[in-house]
């Protein structure tokens, strides 16, 4: 008897879209979004409700996004635009590395020694509740400059997601594993490598993925109290200048970037957890 081979690589990418199209996924994902942009344009400029008369509609907002000429000053082809973008896009990218680098190794660590969770738990219970606006003045107070406090804030928000999520992820492992590597003769740094890092990798990239979303609300939070440049930035200033066409555009704008930055991480953990992928796929999840 022929043993079936796994896919992998395009054909597994191939393999699970396709089996996805057999599912209701992806045609209850595409009515979801239809019905979201329907009810947007009823209540803004079909029905024109009181509660929605000064909140742009979907057919204002796209044609001004659009526009070469655009009346408000933003659109995809401003060279404002861009700059906002690119502004939180970096600030996003500096403050999810440290986070990344940081939340990471000390979550495994908190996981695997119970003494150094001991000692660092509390901290981080203690701070993680404190919100990101209030360390607003601190941040401030200890960084000069506009960009630095931006991306302190950014980062430690995402770093408590990182931290207890890995945390949590060494936590779920069986100790039959240990018990079996420990019989099988393996070193303190064999297990960590080799049982503690690989067993807690799911739920590593699952808080990565929440951590990125928290970096977007925090950095955002952040630029519209002290910022010159950046997506937060714009919100707030189309706001205040009743620009409401700019803002709409601002928040669309963070929701695709969020979106995609999400999916960037969620791709890196199929790529480095192939062997889960396969199973997955395997069972048509």
């Amino acid at each position: 008897m022929l043993e079936t081979k796994a896919p992998t690589g395009f054909a597994l990418t191939f393999y699970r879209w396709k089996k996805n199209l057999k599912t209701p996924t992806p045609y209850l994902m595409t009515f979801g979004i239809a019905l979201w942009i329907g009810t947007y344009y009823l209540f803004c400029e079909g029905w024109e409700l009181p509660r929605f008369n000064k909140i742009p509609g979907p057919y204002v907002v796209i044609t001004e996004w659009l526009s070469r000429k655009p009346a408000w000053g933003i659109s995809l082809f401003t060279e404002d635009y861009h700059g906002h973008i690119v502004a939180s896009c970096r600030r996003i990218v500096i403050a999810f590395g440290i986070a990344t680098g940081i939340g990471v190794p000390l979550g495994l660590f908190m996981g695997w020694s119970k003494k150094f969770k001991d000692y660092s738990f509390p901290i981080l219970e203690t701070l993680r509740p404190i919100p990101i606006l209030a360390w607003v003045p601190l941040a401030i107070l200890m960084f000069s400059g506009l960009e630095t406090p931006v991306i302190f804030l950014a980062t430690l928000a995402s770093l408590f997601v990182t931290t207890l999520n890995t945390l949590l992820g060494v936590e779920s492992i069986d100790d039959s594993y240990f018990r079996a590597a420990k019989c099988l003769g393996a070193k303190s740094s064999d297990i960590f490598f080799h049982v503690v890092v690989p067993g807690s990798l799911p739920f590593i990239f699952t808080g990565l993925q929440i951590s990125v979303g928290v970096a977007w609300f925090s950095l955002v939070a952040a630029e519209m109290v002290s910022g010159e440049y950046g997506l937060g930035y714009m919100i707030v200033d189309a706001y205040m200048n009743i620009t409401y066409v700019s803002m709409v555009i601002g928040m669309l704008t963070l929701g695709f970037a969020g979106w995609f930055t999400s999916a960037l991480v969620r791709w890196a953990g199929n790529r480095m957890m192939q062997w889960r992928v396969r199973a997955l796929a395997l069972e048509g999840r």
